[in-house]
């Protein structure tokens, strides 16, 4: 999904959720989930677009009109130190931290 599909899909309110997820080596995709699936943020070329920060997400989205309802997001990091470390029984959760769009703080 392209960052004009993920506005038009934002104005019609069929994205539930935002997930800037946090990848080795300081990267960061953008996934959109609809009713069926997530659909990862691609730049122009058809790729995954990568981000270095939430600042960078904000910046990104900040043409949005404000009909938009707010995006929920979240961001999402593996906890790598609890599967390394194996301290922890049964499968290991990513960690969510809600995040706004709006606000850095």
């Amino acid at each position: 999904m392209k960052i004009k599909e993920l506005i038009r899909q934002a104005l019609a309110r069929q994205i539930s959720e935002l997930e800037l997820l946090s990848l080795e080596g300081g990267i960061y995709l953008v996934r959109a989930r609809t009713q069926d699936r997530f659909h990862t943020l691609l730049d122009e070329r058809g790729k995954p677009m990568h981000l270095r920060s939430a600042t960078q997400l904000r910046d990104l989205l900040r043409d949005i009109p404000d009909s938009v309802p707010e995006l929920r997001c979240v961001l999402v990091q593996h906890v790598v130190h609890d599967e390394m470390c194996g301290v922890r029984q049964g499968p290991v959760e990513p960690l969510r931290v809600p995040i706004s769009l709006t606000s850095a703080w």
